[in-house]
């Protein structure tokens, strides 16, 4: 795990998700990225599985922006292993099977995006 101030600031040489930026990965407060290598292989192993591009609606978050948007005290966002991928074009089922294929363990289901982390098993919301 490694922070940066800005997603900026990541070496090209240390970012190897071809499917992802560190923009759409970074803080939408403040840019910080926290670079959790075990999260994005996983989710780059569940983009390939599934074959699909992926809409990254929220991923990293940095604290006071976890609290701009009603976050969790404890999220997993905070800790940069958690993920809210969009259902647009998506089958919901396939997504669901694609990402625990890929080792995520915790998931929230909302209307628009499929919340995926690597805490503890744990789901919750309506599919």
């Amino acid at each position: 795990m490694r922070r940066f101030e800005h997603w900026r600031l990541v070496p090209p040489s240390l970012w190897h998700w071809p499917d992802f930026s560190p923009a759409e990965i970074a803080s939408r407060g403040d840019g910080s990225l926290l670079l959790v290598p075990e999260a994005l292989d996983r989710l780059q192993a569940a983009r390939s599985r599934i074959g699909r591009s992926f809409v990254i609606h929220s991923a990293y978050r940095d604290p006071v922006h976890n609290a701009r948007v009603g976050g969790a005290p404890l999220s997993r966002h905070k800790t940069g292993d958690a993920f809210d991928i969009a259902l647009a074009g998506h089958d919901r089922a396939a997504l669901l099977a694609a990402c625990r294929a890929a080792g995520f363990r915790g998931f929230g289901f909302y209307s628009r995006f499929l919340h995926v982390d690597l805490g503890p098993e744990r789901n919750w919301g309506r599919w």
